[in-house]
């Protein structure tokens, strides 16, 4: 596993041993990084599952400003500590180990991201609810780019309410793994400019 491009091209990345952590593969992640490549240049990131933190990092050598990464295991976090020094981009990181609902219900308020990484186990009922507290803490910035990776189709799991707070910009399917990206609906971001005065 390795950075594709960008400033940390071709530095090579560890990864924690073991069937805790499911790294995004170089597939789907070089698929992930063409639909986004354009929209990364200066952008705040947020990685949420962090597992070796190649995403976020791969954003930060194509040019993002900064990003926060988590991980609920303390090992992974170790191994992020390691690749984003590897990669000379630790001082644009910042690295917890952290649940994901606590790291969210911490920034509801005061934290908003350009683009958000989720990246959880999958069939864990992870991703539908982080994207419920990210809708209700304003975490994504509007026009933000939330990238899904899932093992089922419907990052939604079937809940319209919670559907109808996104919008799907981009569904695509590699074996296991389905990418969907999605935006703040127009309707969310109107609350959330209400909410904070924008």
């Amino acid at each position: 596993m390795r950075i594709i491009t960008g400033s940390a091209r071709g530095t090579r990345l560890a990864t924690l041993e073991g069937e805790n952590t499911r790294p995004t593969g170089e597939r789907v992640k070089e698929a992930v990084f063409s639909m986004i490549q354009f929209d990364i240049e200066g952008r705040r990131v947020l990685d949420l599952f962090g597992g070796s933190g190649q995403l976020a990092l791969e954003a930060l050598s194509r040019g993002a400003a900064s990003a926060v990464i988590t991980d609920s295991s303390p090992e992974a976090v170790e191994i992020i500590k390691t690749n984003a020094k590897a990669t000379k981009l630790f001082d644009r990181c910042r690295i917890s180990a952290m649940e994901f609902e606590p790291f969210l219900r911490r920034a509801a308020g005061r934290e908003a991201f350009d683009i958000i990484f989720l990246d959880p186990p999958y069939r864990s009922g992870y991703m539908q609810r982080a994207l419920r507290m990210i809708a209700d803490g304003g975490i994504a910035r509007p026009g933000a780019i939330i990238v899904c990776e899932s093992g089922e189709p419907d990052v939604f799991a079937g809940d319209a309410e919670l559907a109808a707070r996104y919008e799907v910009k981009k569904r695509s399917n590699y074996g296991r793994a389905n990418i969907t990206l999605l935006t703040p609906s127009g309707r969310y971001e109107e609350s959330v400019g209400a909410a904070t005065g924008e």
